[in-house]
């Protein structure tokens, strides 16, 4: 499987699949020196995780990561203070699957001859033969995306020490779209919405808060207590803070469930999404994402263009289309209308307009860099379908599928956010050379 690998001098390759023993992401290309920890690895991946709330797959996986290489294991010189530094070699991030029970197993077992309509099933079965890894959809399941997140993060955490800030959030959801909202609130409503979703989250909490795993163990005693978060689960999600939606804005100013920078939006794009979920149907939407601080001129010509790089993220599952500032209104403007025009204000350079998002000719402008991504509906619905036997091409009936996300928009975001990480990182990397990025 050769398309599991995406970078230049930032490299990640991931690994695994839905209902194998979990998955993992490798890195190359980590500047040494940056104090990395599972915990705060986790505050990301806990935004992507499903049967976080009401318009998520009941599937109980709680995403923990272990960080298997990478980084010191002690100081490299007593005092050196330098442990659970990056050390420049290869990181390997390990996600195991905890939630894989054996009747959710015999589920696939059993309807595995009938390819899901939307899903890779088909394709997948012809590609691979009987052989296909089709418990879950295997590497063509979303939960693959948690490697991004895991891997993003880390670029993320090397963007800011260079003052660049990514962030992404919901734009759409059924129809509801988003009023426009200025990239400073839209940043710092992102981040106070990250907060909540920390201080609520119960593994969080009772893993990392309270120490439970922590970076002074090693990896078979994570490992032994990922044994036993395995049988805890339900219990350990029984004590996530019960707040109402009143009472979370209340507190953080944000949504309980959807990280959109409008909490009416928010909440109408919630109600919607339950109004067609209820005749067990599904919904799309839009995520955007922004880039702020990117150095002017950022990026490579013809075959490297960082807005061609940012259109790699069709490879997200379920995303149908990537737009960069205006996007597809492009074909509705004249010239005039489309061209950001320039003046100049005290010696800096300033843009009259946006439409470009932030990149020209593969080149960043200095710029907020602005993409959106459009997201299809789920395709596990709770309706029957017509599709084949794909054995014999007999026609079939396949049944009502009930364990599903009414949505799948609400938890796109941070793979999103995080997947530009990557590509802003390696382009970084390639621009000023490994070494500057070191020093940082």
């Amino acid at each position: 499987m050769l398309g599991c690998h995406i970078g230049r001098c930032f490299q990640v390759t991931v690994a695994g699949g839905s209902y194998q023993a979990g998955l993992s992401s490798v890195l190359q290309g980590v500047p040494p020196g940056l104090l990395l920890t599972e915990q705060e690895i986790y505050g990301d991946l806990l935004l992507r995780k499903p049967g976080a709330d009401e318009l998520s797959s009941p599937r109980k996986e709680p995403d923990l990561p272990i960080i298997y290489s990478g980084i010191n294991a002690a100081d490299t010189v007593e005092n050196a203070g330098n442990k659970n530094h990056t050390n420049g070699t290869p990181l390997a991030i390990l996600i195991p699957n905890l939630d894989r029970h054996f009747i959710h197993i015999k589920q696939y077992q059993d309807t595995n001859r009938t390819p899901r309509p939307g899903h890779a099933s088909y394709a997948t079965f012809i590609k691979y033969g009987p052989d296909d890894d089709a418990i879950g959809a295997g590497i063509f399941s979303g939960r693959y995306t948690s490697t991004i997140v895991a891997a993003g993060f880390v670029a993320k955490k090397v963007l800011k020490r260079c003052g660049i800030e990514v962030f992404s959030y919901v734009k759409e959801i059924a129809g509801v779209r988003c009023p426009e909202i200025d990239t400073d609130n839209a940043f710092k409503y992102t981040e106070d919405y990250k907060q909540m979703r920390r201080d609520l989250d119960p593994f969080y909490q009772e893993i990392y808060a309270k120490g439970r795993i922590n970076m002074e163990m090693r990896f078979l005693e994570k490992m032994a207590i990922l044994a036993e978060i395995e049988k805890q689960i339900d219990a350990i999600r029984d004590k996530a803070p019960k707040l109402k939606i009143d009472e979370v804005r209340e507190k953080y100013g944000v949504h309980l469930i959807v990280n959109c920078p409008d909490v009416d939006a928010a909440q109408a794009m919630v109600d919607e999404c339950n109004r067609i979920s209820a005749t067990g149907d599904s919904v799309g939407g839009v995520v955007e994402v922004v880039v702020t601080g990117v150095p002017t001129g950022l990026g490579e010509p013809v075959f490297y263009k960082l807005d061609g790089e940012l259109g790699k993220m069709l490879g997200i599952g379920a995303v149908k289309g990537v737009e960069v500032g205006a996007g597809f209104g492009v074909k509705d403007m004249t010239g005039f209308e489309n061209n950001d025009r320039m003046h100049s204000e005290n010696g800096k350079v300033v843009f009259e307009s946006n439409n470009a998002g932030g990149i020209t000719g593969g080149l960043a402008t200095g710029q907020p860099i602005v993409v959106r991504l459009t997201v299809k509906p789920t395709p596990t619905i709770d309706k029957p379908q017509q599709t084949i036997d794909k054995y014999t091409l007999e026609n079939k009936q396949l049944a009502a599928i009930t364990r599903r996300d009414p949505t799948i928009v609400a938890r796109i975001w941070p793979v999103a956010e995080n997947y530009t990480a990557m590509v802003i990182l390696d382009h970084l990397i390639a621009h000023y050379g490994y070494q500057a990025l070191k020093d940082k």
